[in-house]
């Protein structure tokens, strides 16, 4: 199966660099996790620059910092049981497919992603990092490495 076509929604197998990871100088994030692309630009030189956004299973210190993944949409995905969320706060921007792209844990040697989020999902994580467009909000661009 091929690398999927990098859109906002889809849900990849992705090593996910935290902004304090990445102020303590680590250019490595410490696991594979899945992550939402929530952006996704054709660039003229053919590549797709694409911004994702962490899924973890650690409540956001503020409910503002993040969207809790409803339990069928984790169903829908395969994830496991436990309540998720989708951050706000800390998104990490690479040229598809990146360095930092695995096959998704227990699937197939060659499948990247877990399925695609709802719009109505997106858009409410979508809502919240424009929400944070300021002090709130780290980027952590990813080609550098």
């Amino acid at each position: 199966m091929p690398l999927p076509r990098p859109h906002p929604g889809l849900v990849i197998c992705y090593e996910f660099l935290w902004s304090h990871e990445h102020e303590d100088g680590a250019t490595q994030g410490e696991k594979r996790r899945p992550c939402v692309i929530v952006l996704a630009i054709a660039e003229r030189a053919g590549g797709t620059q694409v911004t994702v956004a962490p899924v973890t299973h650690r409540q956001p210190d503020a409910a503002a910092h993040g969207v809790e993944i409803p339990r069928r949409v984790k169903d829908h995905l395969g994830l496991d049981q436990q309540r998720s969320w989708i951050i706000a706060t800390d998104l990490n921007e690479f040229l598809w497919p990146g360095d930092h792209m695995f096959p998704i844990p227990g699937g197939r040697l060659d499948q990247f992603d877990y399925g695609t989020i709802p719009q109505k999902l997106l858009s409410q994580v979508v809502e919240r990092i424009d929400a944070l467009a300021g002090a709130a909000l780290h980027r952590i661009p990813r080609d550098e490495e």
